[in-house]
Parts: structure tokens; C-alpha cells; sequence
């Protein structure tokens, strides 16, 4: 259905891009054969309402002429309808170059290589590299996870999906029912913020604990969409990089350079262990996790705590 009306849109759009004079609905009816399939004319009337406005929601400028006679005919004149001349400075080229780099080992190198050939058709400068190396700085976005794909197109078609997440204090993965509103990357992982169907709240998910395949739903949302700077700090909080207090930390010596990089004092025992004071907030427990038996937490208890069930679950498999 969706592929039948895609095409209908883009011969109506080919007809009226087309034409050099007004088109009365029958001569459009009688050269687009979607129309001409109609079983009545109150069925093609309400059917070409409907894709008149679509394509004026998707931009094309349709101007209604009545000639005469009376009769109502419609064109796209193509001086109304061309983009004009694209032009870019060194700094939005080297935006858009380095936005190419970045996904360059995802499964968008593709697109972005695409995108990056039709802007120079449309006058990005001939001299400029995308790929080139301009700094120190090699950026890269990992993307190994398979929900990547289907969930990036459910936030765009913003499609309700369902998945079995395995939580790290869990042993075994639950169903997710979840209205997904955007990715986000933390510290090399992906997030997936949303709304929560079964809990009735904005949830966090990390792709690499998304088991099985990511199945869509038909059906609409129904929570509200928030802006995507809230999204963006949602996915910091629960990624624990918004911080309200302060953990004491074990660490071993020559270990954990990211932890020691947010610490705000760090004191050498002498016994190849270091002790550091580094913020605490939600989600501190599951990076802690991942640097093994190099980290011991001493305090607060219940981050020990916390710590402790995520390895005891991981143990279990």
C-alpha cells in the first residue's frame, strides 16, 4: 500500500512538473493509471484531494488556474519549484565532511557517501576532501549492534517496536514495549530513549543489551515526542554522566584511565591500588562493571551494592 501510493504521488508530481499549461482533473485522471483505476469518481476526487495535499506538505508548489470555460487546472511550475544554488563556506564543508567520516564504518557509509556526491553536484567545493585527515582526532561512532538499523528508522517513522531487553541485574531478557524517540552514543555505546509502554514512562536502553530482533507495530504513539536536547539529557542521566554525588573507588594502579580522567582526587596506597573520589550518578554502577576486578567500590553501600548484583547476574550468564 504504502509502496502503490508513493508511486501515484510521484506520477502526479511528474504530470504537473511536466506540463507547460494548467491540467484539468480529467486529463490528469485519463495519464495516471492509480486514477484511472478508481471504481468511481467520488473515490478519485477524494483520492486526488488527498495527494494534492500531500505533496504540498512535502513541498511542492501547485497553483490552481481556472481558464474560461470555468474549468479548474493545476501545474508545478518548475521556476517555483527549484531549490536554489547550494553554497557552502569552509566551515559547513568540513561539517559535513567530518559528519561523512564519522559514519564511514556504519552501515550509513553509504548514504553519507551518496549525500557527500550529489552536494558537489551542487557546488561543494571540487578541493575539498571529506575523508581527509584534519587532525589529530580520528572520529568514529561504532555501530555493532544489529538493533541499530530498525531502531533508527522507527524513531524516524516514529513506529512503536517491541524487543527483549536484558537488564544488567537480570539473568534472563524481558519483552519491551517502547516508543522510541532517539539514539544516542555514550562513552562508544548506544542508547535508545523512549517511552515505555508497560511502565508508562520515559525509559533508557542500551542497544547492547537488546536481544533477538527488533519488531515494529503499526500502531501511533501516544506519548508526546519531547524536544531533543531533553532526549539528549535524558540519555547523559541514565549513561551516569549527570552526577549529584560522590563515590570512593579502589582502583588498580596503571588501570581505568577514563575513571581516572573524571576523578576529582586520586591517592596512591603504595600497594598497586589507588584510591580516587570521582562523581556518582545514575548509571555509575554499570560502567564499573565493565573495568572488571580492576575496580573495587567502597562507598556509598549502595553502590557497592548495585556493582555487586551486576556481577553476581553477569556470573549467572
Amino acid at each position: 500500500m504504502a509502496i502503490a501510493k508513493a508511486e501515484r504521488l510521484m506520477n502526479l508530481a511528474l504530470c504537473l512538473l511536466g506540463t507547460r499549461r494548467p491540467l484539468s482533473k480529467r486529463e490528469l485522471r485519463e495519464s495516471i493509471e492509480a486514477y484511472l483505476e478508481a471504481g468511481s469518481d467520488d473515490s478519485f476526487n477524494r483520492m486526488f484531494e488527498r495527494d494534492k495535499d500531500d505533496l504540498r506538505e512535502l513541498g511542492l508548489v501547485i497553483e490552481t488556474v481556472e481558464n474560461l470555460d470555468g474549468e479548474v487546472g493545476y501545474l508545478a511550475r518548475r521556476d517555483s519549484n527549484r531549490l536554489p544554488p547550494v553554497t557552502l563556506d569552509a566551515e559547513e564543508a568540513a561539517a559535513l565532511g567530518l559528519a561523512a567520516k564519522v559514519w564511514q564504518q556504519a552501515r550509513l557509509a553509504g548514504a553519507a557517501s551518496g549525500a557527500l556526491q550529489k552536494l558537489r553536484a551542487a557546488g561543494l567545493p571540487e578541493d575539498f576532501d571529506p575523508y581527509e585527515t584534519h587532525g589529530a582526532l580520528e572520529p568514529r561512532i561504532p555501530v555493532h549492534e544489529a538493533a541499530f538499523e530498525p531502531l533508527m528508522l522507527a524513531c524516524r517513522d516514529r513506529r512503536p517496536v517491541v524487543f527483549d531487553y536484558r537488564k544488567a541485574t537480570a539473568a534472563h531478557p524481558e519483552p519491551r514495549h517502547v516508543e522510541p524517540w532517539a539514539l544516542e552514543c555514550w562513552r562508544g555505546h548506544w542508547y535508545l530513549a523512549g517511552w515505555d509502554r508497560d511502565r508508562s514512562a520515559e525509559r533508557v536502553f542500551r542497544l547492547s543489551r537488546i536481544t533477538g530482533k527488533v519488531r515494529t507495530r503499526g500502531a501511533r504513539f501516544t506519548a508526546p515526542v519531547p524536544d531533543v536536547v531533553t532526549v539528549r539529557e535524558t540519555v547523559a542521566s541514565w549513561a551516569g554522566e549527570t552526577a549529584d554525588r560522590s563515590a570512593l573507588i579502589r582502583l588498580r594502579a596503571g588501570a581505568g584511565y577514563p575513571l581516572r580522567a573524571k576523578a576529582a582526587s586520586v591517592r596512591e596506597r603504595g600497594d598497586g591500588w589507588d584510591e580516587l573520589e570521582i562523581p556518582y550518578g545514575h548509571g555509575l554502577d554499570a560502567w564499573l562493571v565493565e573495568f572488571g576486578p580492576d575496580v573495587v567500590v567502597l562507598e556509598p553501600a549502595e553502590l557497592r551494592a548495585d556493582v555487586v548484583d551486576r556481577l553476581r547476574a553477569v556470573a549467572k550468564g
